[in-house]
């Protein structure tokens, strides 16, 4: 593989040189056309169902989305890449997680940062239609794709092509730690209180399993992982759970084509989510780290954004 070498910088004007204002201006404030999806179901082996919504245009290429935590094919970000993609000859499928389309799904667990099941599945039944499949996934999705492709828990189709993520959290403790810190209030109690309104749900189908009453400890995202994420998934609280699902450890396995695209002034990010001498040395893995950026910010003018453009750049450098 030649190493990617586009890393024109990114260069906004003031104020979206402030990682904050980055963040929240276009979260709020990105209004992308939204495609003209086709919305399909997919039934999973273990008796439950994730909602996918999808651009065909019987093109060989399939580009794969999925979204970061309480997101869905409705973000701002999906909606943008999505219409980029199809526009440069890609048929393309946005992953909605369990429980982020609207509707609740079945099983007592939904979907957490290092949940691979689904997108395996999802690969399963698509591949035959496609010569190549590239993956993008943004923070939490981010993590999912990066640790999927390289913890060798599933066999990895030869079809898919290159990887990328987007302002990903691969080190989930450190990046725990940043969003709970005071700068980061809004997102904490965003995040917070949309995971609390499900895990309510959650205890209404499920009562014995989902320990409604551990809710008033609940101070932090730290606390939602430690008392209800975790064990739900399997693990022994919230370091167990950031200790067996961070990407970072994993990516000394890659073997497939990878972009890191990790905005310095990523107010979510810890300092290890930057690993600038492993991308250096890897033959497979690159980092685009630019000064400014935000959280799945990257605001631009123009219709499509700074690392939109990177990405269709990188994934066309395989065509």
């Amino acid at each position: 593989m030649n190493k990617y070498t586009n890393v024109d910088e990114y260069k906004p004007f003031y104020p979206f040189r402030n990682g904050q204002f980055n963040t929240i201006y276009t979260a709020l404030f990105r209004k992308p056309l939204s495609p003209s999806w086709q919305r399909a179901r997919v039934e999973t082996d273990d008796g439950d169902f994730f909602d996918i919504d999808q651009l065909f245009s019987n093109n060989k290429n399939l580009a794969i989305l999925l979204h970061g935590l309480e997101g869905s094919s409705s973000s701002q970000y999906m909606l943008g890449l999505s219409s980029c993609l199809h526009q440069d000859s890609y048929d393309v499928i946005a992953v909605n997680h369990r429980s982020c389309s609207g509707e609740m799904n079945r099983l007592k667990t939904m979907y957490n940062s290092g949940f691979t099941h689904d997108l395996h599945h999802l690969i399963s039944q698509y591949e035959s239609n496609y010569t190549s499949i590239f993956i993008i996934g943004f923070s939490l999705g981010g993590n999912i794709v990066l640790k999927y492709v390289n913890d060798a828990v599933y066999p990895i189709s030869p079809k898919i092509k290159r990887v990328v993520g987007v302002s990903v959290p691969i080190d989930l403790s450190g990046s725990l730690q940043e969003i709970i810190k005071p700068k980061n209030f809004l997102y904490d109690r965003m995040f917070k209180k949309s995971l609390m309104d499900k895990l309510k749900q959650k205890h209404k189908q499920f009562p014995e399993a989902v320990p409604i009453h551990k809710i008033d400890e609940v101070k932090t995202l730290w606390h939602i992982d430690e008392f209800f994420t975790g064990p739900m998934h399997g693990y022994d609280g919230a370091e167990h759970y950031y200790a067996s699902c961070s990407a970072l450890p994993f990516l000394v396995n890659t073997r497939i084509p990878t972009l890191l695209i990790n905005a310095q002034d990523d107010p979510f990010l810890s300092g290890a989510c930057y690993p600038y001498r492993f991308s250096d040395d890897h033959p497979y893995f690159s980092l685009l780290a630019p000064k400014y950026g935000g959280h799945v910010g990257f605001y631009s003018s123009s219709r499509f954004f700074w690392h939109e453009k990177q990405i269709v750049a990188f994934l066309n450098a395989e065509k």
